[in-house]
């Protein structure tokens, strides 16, 4: 061995219990910051994880959105069809064509429905802005908030709104006009 060598070896030899000590302690914090790198790369994955699924889950619950919502106007117009047709013809060939406009509806809200599409919006029922477009408001003898009228359903996809409904929603009691009060200056 050289001289440089055996200098080295005493001083390695001659060091302190003392000096060691430092290097545990700085071997156990990076212990310690290692430990906790990993439980948040864990934690990280697992959140990862987690949230794939429910992405998925919400890919296959509304995965029929944009379908429903391109079908909603050929709801409206059989709708719309057989609000404008005769319901007291005489005439045999009519009736039978409003059953069979009635019968379509009804199967293709039935379809929807199978689906979770609801339609949304009836007389009665207590105005709610997530839901409802309110198009106007009217006095009545209902309570404040109550839909008088549903100029359009609306339809939903479980909590999701496809289309609000239009409606006209009570204003409450008829109100007298507003006392006026002259003021001479």
């Amino acid at each position: 061995m050289t001289n440089e060598a055996n200098a080295e070896q005493q001083v390695q030899d001659n060091a302190s219990p003392e000096a060691a000590t430092p290097d545990v302690a700085a071997l156990g914090a990076e212990v310690a910051k290692a430990r906790d790198d990993m439980l948040r790369a864990l934690a990280e994955a697992e959140n990862t994880r987690r949230r794939a699924e429910r992405q998925v889950a919400e890919a296959r619950a509304f995965a029929i959105d944009r379908f429903a919502t391109d079908l909603l106007p050929i709801a409206d117009t059989l709708g719309r069809a057989l609000a404008a047709a005769p319901q007291d013809s005489a005439d045999e060939a009519i009736r039978n064509m409003i059953a069979g406009l009635e019968m379509t509806e009804r199967t293709m809200i039935e379809t929807l429905a199978r689906h979770g599409v609801k339609r949304v919006g009836a007389k009665g029922q207590t105005f709610n802005p997530n839901l409802h477009q309110a198009v106007a408001q009217a006095p009545s003898d209902q309570p404040a908030g109550v839909i008088l009228e549903v100029m359009q359903p609306g339809y939903a996809l479980g909590d999701r709104t496809l289309r609000a409904a239009m409606v006209l929603v009570s204003g409450g009691g008829a109100q007298a006009p507003a006392p006026t009060v002259d003021v001479k200056v």
